[in-house]
This record gives C-alpha cells, sequence and structure tokens, in this order.
C-alpha cells in the first residue's frame, strides 16, 4: 500500500540501489549492502512478530468472552457433526471489529498477509481460557430456570420465576437498583432463534420490565442477533449471570 512498500520491495530496491555500487568500489561497498539488506530482512521479522505479539495481547485482553463465545456458537449436530459456524463468524468479527481497529494503520498491510495467523491466535487464546463444566447447567428446563434464577440473586438481584402457565414468554423476573429484567430460559443443543428473542420481547412489555433477555446454553442463528439488535433483547450465556451488573434501562 502506498507509504508502507512490502519487505520484498524494500529488500529489491536495497540491491538495486547498492548493487551498482557493490560493483563500482568492490568489497566494501558490497558487504554495506549485505549489511543493509541484512538490516531490511531484520526489521521485517521483528516488525512481524510486535504485529503477533499484538495481536495475542488484544485478544488475551477478552479471553474470558472468547471462549464463552467458542462454547456457545459450537454443538453437535443431529447427525453427530461437530458445527462451529457460528464460532467461526464471532472469530472474524471480533477481528474485524476489536482487533483491527487497535493495529491499523501501523500494521494495515500485515492483517492482509498474516490473517490466518491472527485466526490461529484467537482460537488459541479462547481455548487457553478454562470455563465451568457445563454439565453444571441442568437439562432439565424447569431445572434450568431455577439454576439460572440461583446465578442472579448470586449476583444481587431479587430474582423469581413466573407461573408455569400464562408467563406470556417470561421464565424470570429480577430486580436490582430499580430495573426490572425480564428472562426467558433456554437448555439446548443447538442455536436459539429469532422466536425466543420475539417471544422475551412482548414479555418485557407484558410484565412492565426494563429491559429483557434470553439466557441459553447454547449459542444464537444470525438471525437472532439481528432481530436482538434491533428490539434491545440481551442474549447471554448462562455463565454471565454470576457476574450481571445493573442494566442501562432500555431507551424509550
Amino acid at each position: 500500500m502506498p507509504g508502507n512498500p512490502s519487505p520484498v520491495a524494500r529488500l529489491f530496491w536495497t540491491a538495486v540501489i547498492g548493487g551498482p555500487f557493490a560493483l563500482w568500489y568492490g568489497r566494501p561497498a558490497l558487504a554495506a549492502t549485505g549489511f543493509a539488506l541484512a538490516l531490511v530482512a531484520l526489521r521485517h521479522l521483528v516488525r512481524r512478530r510486535r504485529f503477533r505479539a499484538r495481536v495475542r495481547r488484544i485478544a488475551r485482553a477478552h479471553g474470558e468472552t472468547l471462549a464463552l463465545r467458542r462454547r456457545q456458537e459450537s454443538f453437535r449436530d443431529a447427525y453427530g457433526n461437530w458445527i462451529e459456524d457460528g464460532w467461526l463468524r464471532e472469530r472474524d468479527y471480533f477481528l474485524d471489529r476489536t482487533v483491527l481497529p487497535q493495529i491499523a494503520p501501523r500494521y494495515a498491510d500485515l492483517a492482509v498477509s498474516e490473517w490466518e495467523r491472527m485466526r490461529a491466535i484467537v482460537e488459541a487464546e479462547a481455548a487457553a481460557v478454562a470455563l465451568p463444566d457445563e454439565e453444571d447447567a441442568p437439562e432439565d428446563g424447569l431445572d434450568y430456570e431455577r439454576f439460572c434464577a440461583a446465578r442472579l440473586v448470586q449476583a444481587g438481584w431479587r430474582a423469581h420465576r413466573t407461573p408455569a402457565s400464562g408467563d406470556q414468554g417470561a421464565d424470570i423476573v429480577a430486580v436490582r437498583d430499580g430495573l426490572r429484567l425480564v428472562v426467558q430460559c433456554k437448555r439446548l443443543s443447538k442455536p436459539v432463534g429469532n422466536a425466543a428473542v420475539q417471544e422475551a420481547a412482548a414479555a418485557q412489555r407484558y410484565w412492565s420490565g426494563d429491559r429483557a433477555a434470553v439466557v441459553s446454553n447454547a449459542g444464537f442463528t444470525p438471525a437472532a442477533r439481528r432481530l436482538a439488535a434491533a428490539t434491545g433483547v440481551l442474549l447471554l450465556h448462562h455463565d454471565a449471570l454470576d457476574a450481571l451488573d445493573a442494566l442501562d434501562r432500555a431507551p424509550a
């Protein structure tokens, strides 16, 4: 890119400029040209190493979130295949929206040539974080609701489960610092679809909630994420409930 020539171009022009001097002045100029080429090559290697270290630091700072999203967006389908499509999209999203803005424009050229390496770094940092055992979450739907309510209580919320019938899409209503959170719980083996988001949004109005959330052990489909972004519904993994602080109220 303009103003930031590639290492190959640097080596080429160093050789082009130094070659005639080496032929004219002999060994001293040849040694100087070789030294200059070595410096260019070394600078490239050091710069690449610093670039990778920078990407690793950014990923490590978000390691716990990445690990959670990695588990949440991966599942085994009905045919026994391990599906990671959601995680792969999430990984690229993290690179695009979080990593690239912090490394550009200084490393813009390396961001192109090192893209696969960046993916590998994010993968490694996500895999390095030890998350609580997923089996801790009950498989039964009602037990899962109790499990989520208990985690909200641990986080300082006053939480109670709604009646089994007539809940209008809400499984838990929690209050903290005057804010009412309406929660729908989904214990599934595949990503949650946008129907759950629609139900949570409706439940927020019915229960006069300030915010609504869908909590699940699984991930969420792209359609569910788009609808959640449009409606303000939170999409959470149950591991996030332990430290869920009071939330801002939804805009009127």
